[in-house]
């Protein structure tokens, strides 16, 4: 496992030196003349664990709605018996209910303490995976058992959080498992998967898990693979838009057979893990609202954008239904109840059909101190989500205004769309203010409704949102990736780099270790145990440092530790070099230097990298744009980029850490430019 400060980056290029050309010469040899190719195997293997994966995305999600919900009957059910034995509320139902509550908080945060990356939706770190960072952990199955049972006590338990966001997160880490063969097979390495054993291959497919998630947490595929799209991945293709739909089809699809199991597979059950009602039509042919109250849209859609910015909240989805009875089964028969106890002591899902039948007074009461309390626990050490509280929060809003809106028109009910309407524009605004979202949160809401009547006044809101908010900072995703310090590159050039006149030779790394074709063991095992660097640039010292290609740390260590060196300059004939099937059939467990020891009498001895070598590395002269530069390196994905002068001799090195924002101002301080601009440059590009 790395220490590193710096997460390291993912390989998307495949190294292109001899033994990889080898390799591909190999297998279109063997498949010479045949119709059945390792290339159509590779693409049906393909298509059927992305099947699975959808399928495994749409199981876990019923298990977490069914066991949420059995949890929070148990809690109520005990507190109820206490009541019935007590002959009505006392300090011991109290009690109990505060015993569960705190209970399932504990058994939460201690899948926190297990796995720190479970904490959270999980939304920010797929998206630094996304684009090319290498979270250790991230996407393993201990961060999706943990994952899952966190979320389920801690919405049984009573806090402000929902499950939806982390769906995001488990369908990752089930795309990432499935793929690479953890899920079926102890040793991955000899599995039909190794065609699918790399970085390129495992993000598309945790790409495609982060689509089914969002399309079993509120079925809506085609929303699912637009917010993959807009929200998640960094990287995308026509080919990866049709496997992700694929993907979340087969998710809904699963969703819909397990529901409707019980009517032996007739009718489907329309309800999802979270409920959004449906619209109706108020007077036949006519919409819900009239034209000149797009404007009061976009400025609740204003105002969600100021709340979140000021509360910081979270986010998911909330309609309603304009038929739904408020929820009394956790009150005891023939008694009255609290409108605002009412939509505390329930699950968000009950609590946002209940919006519909309270008092104005009651949903201030409820949405002051939720949206407090949603602030507080998106801080705990928890499993959260981030689009329930929003979208309650939003929806509680929204329909306050509705109500006040309709109070101020009196008599004159018709002249303001109903409250219902108001509440799903609140629930967009709060959530469009906290993710910044536009077009997938557009589809999903339609999806979620079905009533396509909603397309511009979400769309007007959203955007009135997302404006609001970025005239003050970030979304949430990318706040929280700033404070983790993850080096994460945006699509734009960041504009400290684009104001000035900025070179690649200016922020590039000049403090390089070489390596020579053929080099003394002892001299590697040292630069390996010395230095972090992944990549090695590989020179010609006789023609003035010529860079000649690249070698990965990787390479190196399987080298060592196959003890594929020799005590004379070359080897001998008959010695061939390591296979590239050999090389990478440790992905990503490769040996590590620290697992590796050399004899002194070994130390002098030679090894031979030129069948490692890859020979096409991308490289940039040093007198290049920074927005070239920039360009290239985010484009492409890669980890590396080699710096070159007009005769192609190495002069530095760039990789993700020297295109963060904080780095680049480091970087043009040194250039002439003070300090101070530097630094201001940064906070403006960060609001």
């Amino acid at each position: 496992m790395s220490s590193k400060a710096v997460p390291d980056s993912h390989d998307y290029e495949p190294d292109e030196s001899d033994v990889w050309r080898a390799h591909r010469a190999r297998r279109a040899r063997a498949e010479r003349g045949a119709w059945w190719t390792v290339g159509r195997r590779v693409s049906l293997l393909r298509w059927l664990v992305t099947l699975g994966i959808g399928a495994c995305t749409g199981l876990t999600a019923m298990l977490v709605t069914l066991s949420t919900g059995a949890l929070t009957r148990l809690k109520f059910g005990a507190v109820r018996g206490v009541m019935e034995r007590e002959g009505g509320p006392g300090v011991r139902a109290l009690c109990a209910f505060c015993a569960f509550n705190v209970a399932y908080v504990a058994i939460a945060n201690a899948m926190v303490v297990i796995e720190p990356l479970c904490a959270g939706s999980g939304i920010p770190d797929i998206k630094c995976f996304l684009n090319g960072i290498n979270l250790l952990g991230v996407v393993k199955p201990k961060a999706l058992v943990c994952k899952v049972v966190g979320i389920m006590f801690a919405v049984a338990g009573g806090l402000p959080a929902g499950k939806e966001g982390p769906m995001v997160h488990s369908g990752a880490v089930i795309a990432a498992t499935i793929s690479q063969g953890d899920a079926c097979c102890s040793d991955s390495s000899s599995s039909q998967f190794q065609e699918f054993r790399n970085d390129r291959e495992k993000r598309d497919f945790v790409a495609s898990g982060a689509a089914a998630g969002v399309a079993a947490a509120f079925g809506a595929p085609i929303g699912g693979v637009l917010f993959s799209l807009e929200e998640g991945a960094s990287f995308w293709s026509t080919r990866l838009t049709w496997r992700a739909f694929f993907c979340a089809m087969v998710t809904v699809f699963t969703l819909y057979v397990v529901k409707s199991s019980e009517n032996l597979w007739g009718q489907q059950d329309l309800a999802k893990m979270f409920s959004f009602g449906e619209f109706g039509e108020l007077t036949m042919g006519h919409g819900n609202y009239s034209v000149w109250e797009l404007s009061l849209f976009v400025l609740l859609g204003c105002m969600g954008g100021l709340v979140e910015l000021h509360c910081q909240l979270h986010a998911p989805l909330v309609l309603l239904g304009e038929r739904d009875t408020p929820d009394r089964s956790n009150v005891l028969p023939h008694t009255e109840y609290n409108e605002v106890a009412s939509l505390f002591f329930t699950d968000a899902d009950t609590a946002i059909r209940q919006l519909f039948h309270f008092s104005s007074g009651a949903l201030f009461l409820f949405w002051l101190p939720y949206t407090a309390m949603a602030c507080i626990t998106y801080g705990v050490a928890v499993p959260s989500g981030l689009f329930v509280p929003s979208l309650l929060s939003g929806a509680a809003l929204g329909r306050l205004c509705g109500h006040l809106l309709h109070k101020l028109a009196g008599g004159n009910g018709a002249l303001f769309a109903d409250s219902g309407t108001y509440a799903l524009i609140g629930a967009a605004a709060a959530l469009g203010g906290m993710a910044r979202m536009t077009i997938s949160l557009t589809v999903i809401l339609l999806e979620a409704t079905g009533d396509m009547q909603y397309v511009l006044p979400l769309m007007l809101t959203l955007m009135a949102a997302r404006w609001t908010g970025n005239v003050f900072n970030e979304g949430l995703y990318d706040i929280h990736i700033r404070l983790k310090r993850l080096p994460f590159l945006e699509d734009e050039l960041p504009a400290l780099a684009a104001k000035g006149e900025v070179t690649a030779g200016q922020i590039m790394t000049t403090t390089v270790k070489c390596l020579r074709p053929i080099e003394r063991v002892g001299y590697v095992y040292d630069a390996l145990r010395n230095t972090e660097h992944d990549c090695f640039p590989v020179v010609d010292t006789q023609t003035g440092n010529v860079l000649m290609g690249t070698v990965l740390r990787k390479c190196l260590c399987v080298l060592l530790q196959r003890r594929h060196f020799s005590p004379n300059r070359g080897y001998s004939r008959g010695e061939r070099p390591v296979t590239f099937e050999t090389l990478e059939k440790d992905y990503p467990r490769y040996p590590t230097i620290q697992e590796i020891t050399i004899a002194n009498d070994d130390r002098q001895s030679w090894l031979d990298l030129r069948p490692y070598i890859s020979t096409a590395p991308y490289v940039i002269d040093e007198s290049a744009s920074m927005a070239r530069t920039y360009r290239l390196f985010r484009t492409l994905g890669l980890r590396h980029l080699c710096v070159v002068d007009h005769r192609n001799r190495l002069v530095g090195i760039i990789t993700r850490t020297d295109l963060s924002a904080v780095q680049l101002a480091h970087r043009l301080v040194c250039g002439g430019q003070s300090l101070a601009d530097a630094l201001l440059g940064v906070i403006w590009e960060a609001r």
